[in-house]
């Protein structure tokens, strides 16, 4: 499969788990972790899908909670494991977000897309993601799926690095409307607000929140990244402050879609 090569490509050569250590990668994941652990509850079942190298996978298992991951890559299942310590109540398997048949319906408490929604390019393969993270997940249980944003790389990647015109050349820019198209080959697909919302409509779900995951974090690496902790504390309290608004998300590389799974005949 094509976009396997291509996914098992760049993650060999790409230091996934190294990227949210960093202080600007933290953004996103003390972000992220702020929302999961709103809600946790004593003896509760999480999945994670496209766990990568199991960064939240871990910390979940860390905190007591019992942890199934599933990763289609197997390079990122072996760090995965090697990064396993003792206590820790989690399983990982192969699979593809597309195809979760080996998993029963109705099963987990909290299921997590975190990954899989940056790498599948047609609207068939976005759907199947969301109707397998859906159906495993138990009535009142909650999802939570993330996305890449297409404005925010139009100005990072685009503007501020000078690559506008090649990417006009490519057809993956609309000068127009600046709508953004990509191919498996480039292996991130990106999307806007009203294209999640579009997706998400299909099943019957309550969105709960739409949040910034890491805000205008990616546009200013180095500043962030150069902050003494008492000025990065500051700007996470910041950015945890606006991450939920509306006319923040947009400019966010990363957002983080959190919805419930209704209860049949609600």
């Amino acid at each position: 499969m094509k976009t396997e090569e291509n996914l098992k490509s760049y993650y060999e050569e790409y230091d996934e788990n190294g990227r949210l250590i960093s202080k600007h990668g933290m953004v996103e994941y003390i972000t992220t972790m702020k929302y999961i652990e709103k809600y946790l509850k004593q003896g509760i079942h999480i999945l994670e899908i496209g766990a990568g190298t199991g960064r939240y996978s871990h910390a979940l298992a860390q905190k007591g909670y019992h942890v199934d991951a599933v990763e289609l890559l197997e390079h990122n299942i072996d760090v995965f494991k090697q990064n396993t310590v003792k206590g820790e109540q989690i399983t990982v398997t192969q699979g593809n977000a597309v195809d979760l048949s080996a998993f029963k319906s109705n099963t987990y408490d909290i299921t997590l897309l975190l990954g899989p929604m940056y790498h599948l390019f047609t609207l068939e393969d976005k759907l199947k993601a969301l109707s397998e993270a859906v159906r495993v997940t138990k009535e009142g249980g909650i999802i939570f799926a993330a996305y890449c944003m297409g404005d925010a790389c139009i100005l990072s990647h685009g503007f501020n690095k000078g690559e506008i015109y090649s990417i006009i050349e490519k057809c993956m820019i609309n000068d127009e409307t600046f709508d953004t198209f990509s191919k498996p080959w480039d292996i991130f697909e990106l999307y806007r607000k009203e294209d999640i919302d579009k997706l998400r409509a299909h099943f019957n779900v309550t969105q709960l929140h739409f949040i910034a995951s890491d805000g205008y974090t990616n546009h200013m690496r180095k500043t962030v990244d150069q902050m003494d902790d008492k000025m990065y504390e500051l700007y996470l309290k910041y950015h945890l402050t606006v991450c939920e608004r509306q006319d923040m998300v947009g400019y966010s590389h990363h957002t983080l879609d959190i919805f419930r799974k209704n209860f049949t005949g609600f």
